[in-house]
């Protein structure tokens, strides 16, 4: 019995996904709740699990299609076994990127022009989307790549070395005979001038969501950036004295986001207004603290969000934080966690970053950069030393928030961080 595999019902705030690329081929075994292919939103990718074991007898819409809710991607004999459909696998449409039509064969080619079919009874390697991309795009095969990513994981770049070393076309053929050298011989001149080349790849969805939210931002908002300098000395002798028991009992390392989570929050309670937003003419006043964390992926930059974060503790924050990174680089976060926020923290100091004017996340408004912490000399009861410092930065949304609210706003912030009693005591 032919079983139906359509398209996932989306959530309400994605209207499309694009079909990014197919895990199996027709003909192929399938086991139940399997992925099949994996559908990429402009937050996250989704996979198609299978609904029944069987053999996947034919694809019914391409790599690269955009799709909707409820249709129908592919056909599953249930129960079926994969010689029993071998024969109307084969006849079945290759998928876009595929051989071209009446080549006489359904395999795909590899770099030196010979199909490579897949390993039997072998689990695939691991892959990201833009991985994948990269596999599909240079006829690779994944099995041969080396993966540097964790767990066996193949990454972009790993993808993309291998493609740079794989043999061009007229590379291999020119191996074939010393005829056949002749006619691909490449002039020493050109040889000597080097070769000048340049890749043409359209944008990922997330990547295009990103360009179009950060434009929007920039548009419909009057952005404006003010700076601090916060010392980090006492968060660091915390964060030093009681680091090893903390992770002893929480089972998760005291990093400094936590700090800052918990800091942002005090300085929102007393400044109710940059964590509003704006709703047409009106100023929606949240009454509650949910706290986006930019987290950097192969796909681009996420914003998962802590719900609540104020009923949380330290050692949940910390969690919340490890959880999302991890979900979001292999993939497998969800829309509801990026979806919301009142508010959101980016950190380029991990990437060397000294100072920046971060980008406000629409419809917030209001955003939190930290950067990297760099021992400076400082000016202390007339003393000049040596401190661990920061800049800080609050890019706020002019309309709704004066510059009064958001200096005091990011002088709580230093005020707590340099003194981090205050968060215990709210002082």
């Amino acid at each position: 019995m032919s079983v139906e595999i359509r398209v996932p019902q989306l959530p309400e705030s994605v209207s499309d996904a694009t079909l990014v690329a197919w895990r199996k081929q027709p003909g192929q075994p399938v086991s139940r709740d399997e992925n099949l292919a994996d559908l990429e939103t402009d937050k996250v990718v989704l996979e198609v699990p299978a609904p029944v074991s069987g053999v996947l007898r034919e694809l019914k819409v391409p790599n690269g299609t955009s799709v909707k809710s409820g249709e129908l991607l592919a056909l599953i004999d249930e129960g079926a076994t994969a010689s029993a459909t071998t024969a109307s696998a084969t006849s079945a449409p290759p998928p876009a990127g595929g051989p071209a039509a009446g080549n006489g064969t359904a395999a795909a080619p590899s770099a030196s022009g010979a199909p490579t079919p897949p390993k039997a009874g072998a689990a695939p390697p691991r892959t990201g989307p833009a991985a994948r991309r990269v596999i599909e795009e240079n006829n690779l095969s994944p099995d041969s790549i080396a993966a540097s990513g964790p767990g066996g994981r193949i990454t972009k770049n790993d993808a993309r070395l291998a493609a740079a070393a794989a043999p061009s076309p007229a590379v291999a053929a020119a191996t074939l005979s010393a005829a056949t050298m002749a006619v691909a011989a490449v002039p020493a001149a050109a040889l000597a001038r080097g070769s000048r080349t340049e890749q043409r790849v359209p944008m990922t969805r997330l990547r295009a969501r990103i360009a179009e939210r950060l434009i929007q931002a920039q548009s419909t908002q009057a952005l404006l950036t003010t700076f601090n300098e916060v010392d980090l000395t006492a968060v660091q002798e915390l964060r030093a004295r009681y680091k090893d028991s903390f992770e002893k009992k929480h089972g998760v390392k005291l990093g400094f986001m936590s700090f800052f989570v918990k800091a942002s929050i005090e300085a929102l309670k007393r400044f109710p207004v940059v964590n509003a937003s704006v709703d047409s003419s009106d100023i929606v006043y949240h009454e509650f603290f949910d706290i986006g964390v930019a987290v950097s992926t192969e796909r681009g930059l996420m914003v998962p969000v802590l719900r609540d974060a104020d009923a949380m503790s330290f050692a949940d924050v910390e969690s919340g934080i490890a959880n999302f990174a991890a979900r979001a680089r292999t993939g497998s976060i969800t829309i509801e966690d990026l979806t919301g926020g009142t508010f959101s923290i980016t950190n380029g100091g991990i990437f060397g970053s000294l100072m920046s004017t971060p980008i406000v996340n629409a419809p917030q408004s209001a955003i939190l950069g930290m950067h990297k912490i760099q021992p400076r000399p400082i000016a202390v009861d007339g003393q000049i030393v040596i401190r661990p410092m920061m800049y800080l930065a609050v890019t706020y949304d002019h309309r709704i928030i004066d510059g009064r609210e958001a200096v005091q706003f990011l002088v709580t912030i230093k005020d707590c961080l340099e003194d981090p009693g205050r968060l215990l005591l709210g002082v």
